[in-house]
């Protein structure tokens, strides 16, 4: 079903984020998290693509996969990175055999070592100019409430989101981010400029300080020096502990202040947003 169909029906979604593991002997832990987690009846599911489009062919599988065997509505990243007009059809054309109605159209993060002039898609709007002139998705694109680490301010980055937008995209997701005034401030930018489409929130539950701090290296968010502090000197469960209540409370204040949608990002693993979504729900 397409998302943009479901969000104009629905008051607030739930959705999650899987992606291809690169190891068959990690399938199983996918395979766990997909069956404990569609119990929740997600409105839709996102694979991921890899950096630089390197699980591009696992990606399609998993799409496919979890569309088939799972019954869950899935949403296949697809990236400028790696893709041209051949690549970008080709996938099209298999998602639409296989009844898959929506993509999340992304630049994606260009590897070390890679020319970009090289790339038939250089932006995101690029590749959804292409998708909807050719072909019939229910397109999504990113959103940085803090903005993107390569935008040069915060309202270049909304220029930049308005085109993608006008594009031809139809909703949000944004990025990770642990500060909800971050997220109600982008929310107030993207509406004076115009952008009228549903947003919805990126949620990470915390299980780690190391883990969260490399995550927030590769997209630009921060994290509130309060968190930092009741989360240093923890051993693994007490940061569990401490990052699933967080994310609780965090996703209650969204939900309370009108939220279309959580979109949590698993990282494979079922333990934390299952308990978040038990509470919530």
């Amino acid at each position: 079903m397409r998302i943009s169909e479901i969000l104009n029906s629905k008051k607030t979604t739930i959705s999650f984020e899987f992606f291809p593991p690169k190891k068959a002997e990690n399938e199983h832990t996918l395979f766990e998290t997909i069956e404990v987690l569609k119990k929740h009846n997600p409105d839709f599911v996102s694979i991921t693509y890899g950096a630089g489009g390197s699980t591009k062919d696992k990606t399609i599988d998993w799409t496919l996969k979890i569309k088939q065997t799972y019954h869950l509505n899935p949403m296949m990243h697809l990236t400028c990175i790696s893709s041209n007009k051949e690549t970008v059809d080709t996938i099209a054309k298999t998602l639409k055999e296989n009844k898959i109605d929506n993509i999340l159209a992304l630049r994606g993060d260009i590897p070390k070592d890679f020319n970009p002039s090289t790339m038939e898609f250089k932006y995101a709007y690029q590749l959804i100019e292409y998708l909807k002139r050719n072909w019939d998705f229910s397109i999504g694109v990113a959103g940085y409430p803090e903005g993107h680490p390569e935008s040069p301010s915060l309202e270049k980055d909304i220029e930049y989101l308005k085109m993608k937008i006008d594009a031809g995209g139809e909703f949000i997701i944004t990025q990770l981010f642990f500060d909800n005034t971050k997220f109600f401030d982008f929310i107030e930018r993207a509406e004076k400029a115009g952008i009228d489409v549903p947003i919805i929130a990126g949620i990470m539950p915390i299980l780690s300080l190391n883990q969260v701090k490399r995550f927030v290296e590769m997209c630009g968010a921060t994290i509130p020096k309060k968190l930092i502090d009741s989360l240093t000197g923890k051993d693994k469960e007490e940061s569990y502990k401490i990052g699933t209540d967080y994310a609780i409370k965090q996703c209650e204040e969204l939900l309370e202040g009108g939220v279309r949608g959580l979109h949590f990002y698993t990282l494979n693993k079922y333990n934390a947003t299952k308990e978040i979504i038990e509470s919530l729900f």
